[in-house]
């Protein structure tokens, strides 16, 4: 079924990767797109560009007509596009994936994480380090919503991203692959993240919000690593820790 994606970031990036269809994008009739204006108005025209050169039509409707199709209220930006539903890549596309990268290999692997903009945001780090690939589970986890990319600001549509059944079994498929996978979690014996070794290949797995990373799936990986805490709070949000984590390997790969 086709959805409505919204904000100039997310439609934007969308019409850039081109791997959605796009059936048509709205513009709202008091959006300003000049050139001269730079910035968000800049990002309008640029929009529009991409959708002339894709074929795609573009429709001026009143923002109503937005706020009804996208369900957001203002937030839509004055933008919106129908797409198709998001391109996820299958378990053995990534682990081909893994194969042909070899040693630079990064794989970010998701444990029932909920809340869209946590979510969204820790997708964008994960684009930005240039991850191999994205995989979390296909239930008690949010997926690929228009909420989510637009949380993303539209990095998600560069990214490779599966949905798996089972995280143990498919922790087990990325170490056959050569990965060694590490749960972020703060427990006893946990490697300091900047006293780990990330260069090689591997899979970083980071948990739910309230419940971090399940058991079984702790038990297939190779090790953990925490990040240092010296606040009266016990942890940081999935998507802040999960982006630090990141960043560090991305730090020691460079």
């Amino acid at each position: 079924m086709p959805e409505w994606l919204y904000g100039r970031h997310a439609v934007e990036e969308t019409l850039r990767a081109g791997r959605r269809k796009v059936f048509r994008v709205f513009v709202s009739e008091g959006a300003k797109g000049q050139k001269s204006g730079g910035g968000q108005a800049g990002r309008l025209v640029t929009i529009e560009e991409a959708a002339r050169e894709a074929g795609v039509p573009i429709e001026r409707a009143p923002a109503a007509r937005l706020d009804a199709v996208t369900h957001v209220g203002h937030h839509h930006q004055g933008v919106a596009a129908e797409v198709s539903t998001f391109p996820y890549a299958s378990l053995s596309d990534v682990v081909e994936m893994c194969r042909q990268t070899g040693p630079a290999s990064l794989v970010l692997a998701l444990d029932s994480i909920q809340d869209p903009q946590n979510f969204g945001t820790l997708l964008r780090s994960a684009e930005a380090v240039g991850v191999t690939a994205v995989v979390m589970l296909d239930r008690r986890q949010v997926e690929v919503t228009p909420a989510v990319v637009n949380a993303s600001s539209g990095a998600v549509e560069h990214l490779q991203v599966c949905l798996a059944n089972n995280l143990p079994r498919v922790i087990g498929e990325l170490q056959e692959a050569g990965l060694w996978v590490y749960a972020l979690q703060a427990e006893p014996g946990a490697t300091l993240h900047t006293e780990a070794d990330l260069r090689g290949p591997i899979a970083l797995v980071v948990g739910s919000e309230g419940q971090g990373v399940g058991r079984l799936v702790r038990e297939r990986c190779d090790g953990a690593i925490a990040l240092p805490m010296r606040g009266k709070v016990e942890s940081l949000n999935a998507s802040v820790a999960g982006s630090i984590a990141l960043y560090e390997a991305l730090r020691q790969r460079m």
